[in-house]
């Protein structure tokens, strides 16, 4: 039973917008828009690309194969009521929404936190939120060539193992072992609506008819879990597709004047520059003439409103810490929270960052880092896996414990490639599977055994070797003591979502999206057999997650599960009768009308190869064979 990782939640979508970009031929503006934003250019026309039937049926797209697209607003419709709708009718709804803009109110649910406490979470309606997502296909690409490279948060090919790693360059390589951790105080809930549309307006985003409509998805009202209905002056809702860009937004103008205070401090003497193997600007000669100066040296890594100071020395931290606290008062109006803000020295103390805790040790003549999972982090994994554990044992029948062993695999794989960046991952998961592992022998009594079938695939290539390795009824457990650790990998320069050259890169990384693979393993198909499910998990592996018939790769709701053989002919669910193709391909496979053929032909643009492996599976299925 093969199993891919949930890895970064970044990550996930890469490929996958990237070819929903191609798909409707939106690469070739978003680069223009890129390029002309590098080059400071303003932008006074974006409604017009904004409201491009292109666009707004990529952002249908989009949202579709979002895993919250299912979620419902006030107002009770999800993605499958515009499914419904034909697309000149979605096309003319959402346009009628920028024309006269007012977004139904958001609907709040509580989110219950680790400390006890709830995050508030907004859900706009799933109109609005194709709206925003119009909006931020066409702003993200402003935006990113004006963004900071120390900025990791929600940003397309960046994620928390960058931000880690450029914590780890800066502690390691420039010695700096004195961190300003500051909180801000309920940062989502406290912009400032005035200076945050000032800010979209200094980055060149200057459509005023745009910069209205922002506003009014700021102001809308939010009804509470009680009904009560409530309308902000202040804060972007946590949880609307474009809140995390207006976050980032917000932040950028606090990036650079950290940057202004050293790495881009102007010198009299233009020294070169040169790129390390990740593609990172290394200034080697200008630091060296900065050190020199009586100037206080200060890095920062930020990931959405988490963010650090890296300083030289405690006296340098604390100066940092007061002049920043002050600047984010004084520019951004926001306040920080004293009791979650501090100055650490990292030879004495831990200090947490996204789920990793960070210290120095000595190690000969020389300080090196040492990260473990943060306490909070380590309890919570506890929590989610003990968890899984209860439901494995309680599991009702066979089938329902072949689908939740899945589900246990897919959080400790998922654990494991999240946390594996950490230096000290090996003794963190062992402390963990100690308790775990007796759980798992208590609860299920027996039933585990060394004894099992290990088919080709992730589990046998990443955890065949462990002798931690134990079967439940003949299946694979994942061994939650037995992780490998890597070196977290910085963003290469190269890697840009807005460049012909930079998508290459990603698509030459990227070989299956992890995160599909894990939707697949917790979505089985209603009513289909445990084999059905094994093997769809199975091909999905061996096709690398592409589509048999085009070799595009595909996402969770873009893939259909054929039988060559169809069933009613006596074809069965075993791994040879079954094949993973598009939802286009499927319907192609089985068409008869001449119309429907003609449609998908047209939008999937097949070679004669493409079209040869489409008519074997046609033939399969006793359906003529397509002549072009």
């Amino acid at each position: 039973m093969p199993v891919l990782t949930s890895g970064q939640q970044e990550r996930k979508s890469k490929q996958r917008k990237i070819r929903n970009s191609e798909y409707y031929d939106m690469e070739g503006t978003f680069d223009r828009l890129y390029a002309e934003s590098k080059k400071d250019k303003t932008f006074n026309h974006l409604m017009e690309i904004i409201g491009s039937e292109e666009n707004i049926k990529l952002a249908y797209r989009t949202i579709k194969k979002n895993t919250g697209s299912d979620t419902s607003g006030v107002d009770k419709r999800t993605i499958a009521d515009l499914a419904k709708l034909s697309e000149e009718e979605y096309v003319r709804l959402i346009r009628k929404q920028f024309s006269n803009y007012h977004p139904r109110p958001v609907r709040r649910v509580e989110i219950p936190k680790p400390n006890g406490k709830t995050r508030p979470l907004g859900i706009p309606t799933i109109v609005d939120r194709i709206v925003q997502q119009c909006i931020l296909q066409v702003m993200e690409p402003i935006c990113e060539a004006k963004f900071s490279e120390n900025s990791n948060g929600f940003r397309p090919n960046r994620s928390a193992e960058t931000a880690i790693a450029q914590c780890m360059r800066l502690i390691q390589v420039q010695h700096l072992y004195h961190v300003v951790d500051l909180d801000i105080k309920g940062f989502f809930d406290n912009i400032s609506h005035t200076k945050l549309i000032r800010q979209i307006w200094a980055l060149g985003i200057r459509d005023k008819k745009l910069l209205c409509i922002i506003k009014e998805m700021l102001k809308a009202p939010v009804v509470l879990p009680n009904g009560e209905k409530i309308y902000p002056t202040r804060g972007t809702p946590q949880g609307g597709i474009l809140s995390p860009l207006l976050a980032n937004i917000v932040l950028n103008e606090l990036d650079w004047w950290i940057a202004s205070q050293w790495e881009q401090m102007p010198t009299k003497t233009k020294f070169k520059t040169r790129s390390n193997a990740q593609g990172t600007e290394i200034k080697s000669h200008a630091y060296r003439a900065l050190h020199r100066s009586r100037l206080k040296e200060m890095h920062a890594v930020r990931y959405a409103d988490d963010f650090k100071i890296f300083c030289a020395t405690h006296e340098d931290a604390v100066r940092a810490y007061k002049a920043t606290e002050l600047w984010i008062k004084d520019r951004l109006g926001l306040e920080i929270s004293p009791d979650k803000s501090k100055v650490v020295n990292l030879k004495r103390q831990y200090s947490d960052f996204l789920g990793f805790k960070l210290k120095v040790r000595k190690k000969g003549k020389k300080y090196v880092v040492r990260s473990h999972m943060s306490d909070k982090a380590y309890k919570k994994a506890h929590e989610k896996v003990s968890e899984e554990v209860k439901k494995l044992a309680h599991s009702s029948d066979d089938n329902a414990q072949f689908m939740q062993l899945q589900k246990y695999n897919s959080v400790v794989a998922g654990l494991h490639e999240y946390y594996c960046i950490s230096t000290e991952v090996s003794h963190d998961f062992s402390r963990l599977a100690f308790s775990i592992n007796k759980q798992l022998r208590n609860r299920l009594k027996g039933d585990l055994s060394k004894k099992g079938q290990l088919r080709n695939g992730f589990i046998k290539e990443k955890y065949g070797a462990s002798r931690q390795m134990r079967f439940l009824h003949g299946r694979p457990v994942v061994p939650l003591g037995y992780v490998q650790s890597k070196n977290a990998q910085h963003k290469r320069k190269s890697i840009n979502k807005y460049t012909v050259k930079g998508r290459e890169q990603i698509h030459k990384n990227l070989a299956i999206d992890t995160a599909t693979m894990l939707w697949l393993m917790r979505n089985p198909v209603k009513g289909r057999t445990i084999e059905y499910a094994d093997n769809r998990i199975s091909l999905y592996a061996a096709q690398y997650g592409k589509c048999a018939v085009t070799g595009i790769p595909m996402n969770s709701h873009d893939i259909h599960c054929h039988h060559k053989v169809p069933v009613s002919n006596g074809g069965s669910d075993e791994y040879e009768n079954l094949i993973l193709v598009s939802k286009a391909v499927h319907i192609l496979i089985h068409a008869s009308s001449e119309p429907t053929i003609e449609k998908y032909l047209k939008s999937l643009n097949l070679d004669n190869k493409q079209i040869e492996k489409l008519n074997k599976l046609r033939t399969m299925a006793e359906m003529p064979p397509i002549i072009l």
